[in-house]
């Protein structure tokens, strides 16, 4: 269903009455999943969106997205988990196990035949026809793909496991998977030890040829990804016997996701705490430190999030770095505030973390979405005015044809020289200027013929000026000037209502200064640990909407301001900052 892109119709934050029913919903659907897991799943007050798409054949689908990841999709008014939601929940679908081989057929839009299902010795899942199951492969139970039962379990073994088994509706390297944030599936190892005799390997090939037969209802489909063949290889080296490979490599991809948070998270702990924080800045608000220190402390390439850790909340992590390491002593100072009292300065295991030498990219401005090593310079904006059809007279002595662009001095300077060479200056008052047919013209309205005279010369600069067309030059360092016609759109700030009480910052017209909106969202994610949303600006085919929930528009004017040194003048909405709770 997802072999092609698809076509994003809508896209909303949930409401709240919506998020009971779809939690309400995958509990019915999904029972093995617990109130925990649910929670996790769909959180009450994290932010949910909904996209209304269009399959590349037409299908109408819903999905649900978290922290900018698919977790499930509904179709035909039944729900369906995606490959990101199986990887955390592995054992809420029945699973048949698959050769790594057969993966780059159901990326290209192949449905799972039964001759390339491997048997387990505790035999298939029981499964009645239409009922959703995964896919994995041999050595990990990661699914892979899912999608529903062609047939029951017992009409698969009576056909000698011939024909086809599972309709795919959506696998790892699909464009639904391409939606969220690509990462790789984890290695999740089986719970039974199975060994495959000689032979059974050796079918592999045939599979293969076997499950291209289904992929007919899709065969203009584009060719697997490489990242495919990648975890083919990755799969068949863990059997044993594999090559060397670097030591911190290999145990980074041995890891579970949370496995690597939670290494990630203890690593930024340690690095702030020995650059970031002061003896004489304790006691330190504990979400202080988190904004202020270990995002900051984040690796290049890595994004921060406590809730993709085992600890789930800052709170638990820091009783642990407490209570296990006796690196710190959190106090609770004021009702539910919590607070870093106590380093232990002299700690072994914060004596012996090294800092990286690698720099640090939290707020860093870089050009192109942060993928160029040189750094982000606003651009030289400069006011023009363009001749038109009506001032062309006035400037006719000059050379100045229409569409000419002149800065305003340059303006000034015509406009004084074709006074003067026409003796306009009174003689009784040299502030003044004698108006003559081309200024009558070219600068007075139809009611003013009979009655202006002259004008002072600032009214007669301002009056040339508002007939001329408005123009605006950008100067990138290092780049060809462009000049683009009107007046440049100051980069928009405005909040939001969602749902009751809820309010998100609204952002637009980045792209006008070179500002790539990606960066600033990521920025902001890291500064105010709030979950950020990209669309497109209705109306307008080139510009992006950054969306970051809650009041936000004094972090927003900061980063503007102080690191990407846009001036304030060109900055609009910097007034609707929160303003601060009254003292009870």
């Amino acid at each position: 269903m997802f072999a092609k892109p698809f076509r994003v119709k809508s896209n909303t934050v949930i409401k709240g009455s919506d998020r009971r029913k779809l939690k309400t919903e995958i509990s019915n659907t999904y029972p093995a999943l617990s109130v925990e897991d649910l929670s996790e799943l769909v959180p009450n007050k994290e932010e949910l969106n909904v996209l209304k798409v269009y399959a590349h054949k037409g299908d109408a689908v819903t999905i649900y997205v978290l922290h900018r990841n698919p977790i499930f999709f509904e179709l035909e008014k039944y729900i369906y988990p995606t490959v990101y939601t199986l990887w955390r929940y592995p054992d809420i679908l029945p699973a048949f196990m698959t050769w790594p081989a057969v993966l780059q057929k159901l990326a290209g839009g192949a449905d799972l035949m039964l001759p390339g299902v491997v048997v387990p010795p505790e035999g298939l899942p029981d499964v009645r026809q239409g009922d959703c199951c995964a896919v994995t492969v041999v050595k990990n139970r990661a699914p892979v793909a899912m999608g529903t039962a062609a047939m029951s379990t017992s009409e698969m073994l009576g056909l000698a496991m011939k024909g086809r088994g599972v309709s795919i509706l959506h696998a790892y390297m699909d464009s639904l998977w391409a939606f969220g944030d690509k990462t790789g599936p984890p290695t999740i190892l089986p719970l039974h030890n199975m060994e495959f005799a000689e032979d059974d390997c050796m079918r592999e090939g045939e599979i293969e040829e076997e499950a291209s037969a289904s992929q007919d209802r899709d065969p203009d489909t584009d060719p697997p990804s490489e990242g495919l063949k990648e975890l083919s290889l990755s799969q068949d080296e863990s059997e044993g016997g594999q090559e060397q490979v670097d030591g911190e490599e290999h145990l980074e991809d041995s890891r579970s996701p949370q496995e690597q948070m939670d290494a990630l998270l203890v690593r930024c702990f340690l690095h702030a705490l020995k650059s970031k924080v002061k003896k004489s800045e304790l006691p330190l608000l504990t979400s202080t430190f988190l904004r202020n220190h270990m995002f900051s402390c984040c690796p290049n390439g890595k994004q921060l999030d406590i809730k993709k850790s085992s600890y789930k909340k800052l709170s638990k992590f820091l009783q642990s770095m407490q209570q296990q390491h006796h690196l710190v002593q959190v106090k609770e100072l004021s009702k539910g505030v919590e607070s870093i009292v106590e380093v232990d300065w002299k700690n072994p295991e914060l004596r012996s973390f090294c800092l990286p030498e690698e720099g640090m990219p939290e707020d860093v401005p870089a050009r192109d979405g942060g993928h160029s090593d040189v750094p982000y310079h606003p651009p030289e904006i400069t006011l023009l005015y363009t001749v038109t059809a009506r001032l062309e007279p006035l400037f006719h002595e000059s050379q100045k044809k229409k569409g000419a662009v002149l800065c305003p001095g340059e303006v000034r300077t015509v406009v004084t020289e074709y006074v003067k060479k026409n003796e306009l200056v009174d003689e009784q008052n040299k502030n003044y200027v004698n108006i003559n047919p081309t200024l009558c013209d070219c600068l007075l309205d139809k009611s003013e013929y009979q009655e202006v005279e002259r004008l002072k010369w600032d009214d007669l600069f301002s009056r040339t000026m508002d007939r001329m067309q408005q123009c605006y030059q950008l100067q990138f360092p290092g780049q060809e000037p462009v000049i683009r016609k009107g007046q440049i759109e100051p980069i928009d700030i405005s909040v939001a209502s969602r749902g009751s009480n809820k309010k998100v910052t609204l952002m637009k017209n980045l792209e006008l200064y070179g500002i790539d909106p990606a960066t600033v969202a990521t920025a902001l994610q890291r500064r105010v640990q709030a979950s950020s949303l990209l669309s497109p600006v209705p109306g307008s085919k080139d510009k992006v909407l950054v969306q970051i929930q809650g009041n936000q528009v004094q972090h927003v004017g900061s980063l503007l301001l102080d690191h990407y040194q846009i001036p304030r003048k060109y900055i609009q909405g910097l007034e609707k900052t929160q303003k601060p709770g009254k003292k009870k």
